[in-house]
């Protein structure tokens, strides 16, 4: 929108000027201009610009014919035109209509019969440098479309090779689970059936002992079996796992920083699963409201041990917001857990600020 205006006003200086200094009938020029305003107004729709951009040449040409003497802001507005068109048209569009445009302009130049060979080769030589302009504008379009997708290609071997990871870690973690429970599970049972035979033949009370202690570390053995046949849930490592997925499946740049300590720290379930909603839900926030598509996430300890986080996006508008089913979601989700979350804008960035004790 912003280099909508720029060129609007360009568009008007420039027919105020002619207007200012090479209209005869004021008031017809005028009307005329009003007439073009609008037509370029509707350049903004992005519908049927081709049409739009041919009516504004023929307003330029009537107003040249009718009003004016010489044909100078008549042919920068041509030329203006034709520059603007490179951008916005598709390239069989572009080429016919500045085909049109530079007929117009030589049409226009010998109606006045002013320098005629010269303006000829003036006006050739800029509507070939609008020609190689727009040119520029097809490959660099061209070169952003195959950045998109190599980018959506290396974001999808990105996801593809987390998941791969994931899913080669629990597969080892499952052998080495099945190891266990298949040879020290083993062996500890008939270790404790020996023990209950020997306690029942000789009155002991360390063939007792034994026989608990035996017991003790088959339970031990037990419990590690299933922590290893399970998913990894808890802690601050799985925050920092699925951060690098979000940033992954995300088209935001996530500046990711984690301070001393804070991997050592310890967090139920809840607590991560919290933590982390809260940093989604701002990453979320970010993608939908802000103007950058740059983030900034801190994980850290605060003076009382507790992890604290911190998420900041530029701001380039500062606007008054509202807390929403997101935001207010996020505060109640974190209070849950004992934390405590605080949200605000400055003039430059948007925050989101918080800390959740550890157990």
């Amino acid at each position: 929108m912003r280099d909508f205006l720029l060129r609007f006003v360009i568009f008007c200086l420039l027919w105020g000027l002619m207007i200012y200094q090479e209209s005869e009938k004021v008031p017809i020029s005028i009307l005329l201009f009003t007439v073009a305003a609008g037509i370029y107004f509707f350049l903004s729709m992005k519908k049927g610009q081709f049409v739009l951009y041919l009516s504004l040449s023929g307003v330029i040409i009537l107003h040249d014919f009718l009003i004016v003497n010489e044909n100078t802001y008549s042919f920068l507005l041509l030329l203006f035109l034709a520059i603007i068109s490179s951008f916005g048209l598709r390239e069989k569009q572009f080429i016919i209509y500045l085909v049109i445009n530079l007929g117009l302009s030589l049409i226009m130049n010998a109606v006045h019969m002013d320098e005629f060979v010269e303006m000829v080769g003036i006006i050739g030589f800029f509507y070939f440098l609008v020609w190689s302009l727009n040119r520029m504008a097809q490959i660099r379009n061209e070169q952003k479309e195959i950045y998109e997708q190599l980018l959506g290609e290396y974001r999808q071997l990105k996801r593809m090779n987390l998941v791969a990871e994931n899913d080669a870690r629990l597969e080892e973690r499952t052998k080495i689970a099945r190891d266990i429970h298949d040879s020290v599970g083993h062996r500890l049972t008939a270790l404790i059936m020996k023990l209950e035979i020997l306690a029942i033949q000789n009155d002991d009370a360390n063939y007792i002992e034994l026989k608990q202690m035996a017991q003790e570390s088959l339970e031990e053995t037990r419990q590690a079996v299933k922590t290893l046949q399970t998913e990894e849930n808890e802690g601050i490592a799985t925050v920092v796992h699925l951060i690098r997925k979000l940033e992954a499946e995300s088209h935001i740049l996530v500046q990711f920083t984690m301070k001393q300590g804070v991997l050592s720290a310890s967090l139920s379930n809840e607590k991560s699963v919290a933590l982390y909603r809260a940093i989604q839900e701002a990453l979320t926030n970010a993608m939908r409201h802000a103007q950058s598509r740059e983030v900034h996430i801190v994980l850290g300890r605060s003076a009382d041990g507790a992890i604290s986080f911190e998420v900041k996006n530029p701001v380039f508008t500062a606007r008054a917001f509202t807390f929403g089913f997101g935001l207010t979601n996020m505060q109640k989700r974190i209070g849950n857990v004992g934390g405590k979350l605080d949200i605000y804008q400055t003039e430059t960035q948007f925050v989101v600020n918080g800390r959740i004790p550890i157990e």
